[in-house]
């Protein structure tokens, strides 16, 4: 049974194949109580990790709890040892995640709508990530699922995949004339924004722009600001569990508001408190401003009349956070009546994978590549360095094919330092600029006597030479955004494998190739 799985920041919601429809699976707790959703949640009991249900059953008889732990995933440098804080301890990051998918395993399998259906192989699955996420995010999160039990059989962008389900559901939205819908995907901890051009079943993303690091948790922040403000107190006033306890207060009476409601009653370490919706509104109103600023590339400068004639065929609102009612109120003020919020907001994504997973629905997704991809070269006997843009942002993927570059030189170094980045994008020089994401660091020997012991080639001053040998550079970037190298000494016939996993040193500051780049093939 093939499912989708959104791996959500405060919250995991998995949805299926049945028959042409996607329904979302049911998870039960402890007491066998029913939600749409796997609590994105870890905690520490006597030194063991408990996921999900568990977890926050755990933390209420006192066990450290750590919410939101998929936000460090989106931070430039991390990397699978990540530490990550839970109460005292420190766990590395893709130890958390893979024990995180192999407890939504396990809940699937025995605690879920489906656990009569499912049995204990590999479960097909398409799981998503932000549109925005680069490398290292994408490949921790592809090795989580893979360490825990499930075929990944491919990995979309969350817009991307709400997309499916706007024209699964909105079939008389797409036509002739409107052939294009903006997805605006709001979630716990990113935001993320799709054009795509819908032809059928056939999908398209033409551009993704977002923000990693901006979400319902920040929104959560805010109102917990609002009533500590009231009592005249600060996070540090109230200690760590006290003030976590606050924000998921916070995240429970967000979600609670209903276009109607005037105040918020909250209570700050025992103390009731007061905040008006206008109050908090105005807190966070920067937020969802933020949010259209990022996304109006996307539109092109498009106000509401302009978007009313044009080939868009609406703003379609998906995403937990996307539910709190200022959210399609800014949002409708800016672009007007062509803007639509699912009716299943948090569940969109879960579903568009779903009808992903579903060959026989006959879907096809191109998707773009978000983020450009390039290497820092030796240039001037190691005293400069040049830029290459190997892959830009905007090249299509999809799930049948993969993306390659080719580069052939003469080597005019001994040995070759490659510093690859992810960037946002390329000023005219053709340097990149903005959004810059160090990637991976790989030294390969070009000196002949050299590759004898690669691991040595580190340690060797950088010297221009005459007469180098030939030098091929292969890149692959898989259907999931995956990026491996395979650099060749044509002459020699030396050849090295890389997978770049990205997030493991800062672009400054060079690092042997076993700590970064892996080399997977000799």
């Amino acid at each position: 049974m093939p499912l989708g799985i959104d791996f959500g920041t405060t919250r995991t919601i998995v949805a299926y194949v049945d028959r042409g429809n996607y329904p979302v699976v049911t998870f039960f707790d402890a007491h066998d109580d029913p939600a749409d959703h796997f609590p994105s949640v870890v905690a520490d009991v006597d030194g063991a990790l408990r996921y999900g249900f568990e977890a926050l059953e755990a933390a209420r008889r006192g066990a450290p709890l750590r919410r939101s732990f998929k936000r460090q995933l989106a931070a430039p440098d991390v990397n699978a040892g990540t530490p990550v804080a839970i109460g005292d301890r420190e766990v590395p990051l893709l130890e958390v995640l893979t024990g995180y998918a192999r407890a939504l395993r396990q809940a699937l399998l025995h605690a879920s709508s489906l656990r009569e259906d499912l049995t204990g192989d590999a479960l097909r699955s398409i799981i998503a990530v932000p549109a925005h996420a680069h490398g290292a995010q994408r490949y921790l999160t592809l090795e989580a699922f893979r360490q825990a039990g499930f075929d990944v059989a491919g990995m979309v962008n969350e817009p991307s995949a709400a997309g499916f389900e706007f024209t699964h559901r909105q079939r008389g939205a797409i036509n002739s004339r409107r052939t294009r819908v903006i997805v605006y995907d709001l979630g716990g901890g990113t935001f993320d924004a799709s054009l795509v051009n819908a032809d059928g079943t056939s999908h398209e993303v033409v551009d993704s722009l977002g923000l990693n690091r901006l979400g319902g948790d920040d929104f959560d922040v805010a109102l917990a600001t609002c009533a500590l403000r009231q009592v005249r107190r600060t996070p540090d006033s109230l200690g760590r569990e006290s003030y976590a306890q606050l924000l998921e207060d916070c995240r429970i009476a967000k979600e609670s508001l209903a276009p109607q409601t005037k105040r918020i009653a909250l209570e700050v370490d025992g103390v009731p408190v007061v905040v008006t919706v206008a109050e908090f509104y105005a807190a966070v109103s920067h937020l969802v401003n933020s949010t259209i600023e990022a996304m109006s590339p996307l539109v092109g400068g498009l106000d509401s009349e302009a978007l009313a004639g044009s080939d868009i065929a609406g703003i379609y609102l998906v995403g937990g956070a996307s539910g709190l009612p200022l959210v399609p109120r800014l949002v409708r003020a800016h672009f007007g009546r062509r803007v639509h919020r699912s009716p299943y907001p948090a569940a969109s994504t879960a579903i568009g994978l779903a009808i992903a997973a579903d060959e026989s629905a006959g879907y096809s997704l191109t998707d773009t590549l978000s983020r450009g991809f390039g290497v820092f070269r030796e240039a001037d006997g190691g005293r400069a360095l040049s830029f290459d843009p190997l892959v830009d942002r905007g090249v299509h993927v999809d799930r049948e094919r993969e993306v390659s570059v080719t580069r052939r030189y003469q080597a005019a170094h001994n040995v070759g330092w490659f510093r690859f980045v992810e960037y946002s994008a390329l000023t005219e020089s053709g340097e990149p600029h903005g959004d810059l994401v160090p990637f991976a660091h790989v030294v390969f020997p070009f000196d002949r006597d050299l590759q004898a012991d690669d691991a040595s080639a580190s340690e060797v001053e950088v010297r221009r030479r005459d007469g180098g040998p030939l030098i091929e550079e292969r890149y692959v970037i898989d259907p999931h955004g995956i990026v491996s190298v395979r650099i060749s000494d044509l002459d020699s016939g030396y050849s090295r494998a890389y997978e770049l996993r990205g997030g493991t040193a800062g672009a400054g500051s060079p690092v042997p190739a076993a700590a970064s780049g892996q080399p997977v093939t000799a």
